[in-house]
């Protein structure tokens, strides 16, 4: 069910919707396109197997028991390769 509303925005990719009704506070939520590419990932220093280049976002998983250190995934910010460093 739709309730037809429809705003046109100036600045495609990104807008803001607000959300509110007589039962819930107001609520404010970012809509983003999925052709606009948003990385908020810290970056390093890391070398890519795939093309050669020296950056990549990483993020760690804690994938084996708690007791271990965790495992560190690298994506390089110019090809999107995505790797694994095991410490």
């Amino acid at each position: 069910m739709r309730c037809g509303y429809e705003k046109h925005v100036t600045n495609p990719g990104a807008y803001r919707i607000t959300l509110s009704s007589r039962h819930t506070p107001e609520k404010s939520i970012l809509v983003i396109d999925k052709e606009v590419k948003v990385e908020v990932l810290p970056k390093a220093k890391a070398e890519c197997s795939n093309c050669g280049h020296t950056e990549a976002y990483y993020w760690e998983v804690q994938t084996r028991a708690g007791d271990e250190p965790a495992t560190r995934f690298f994506k390089c910010t110019k090809c999107g390769h995505v790797w694994r460093e095991y410490q």
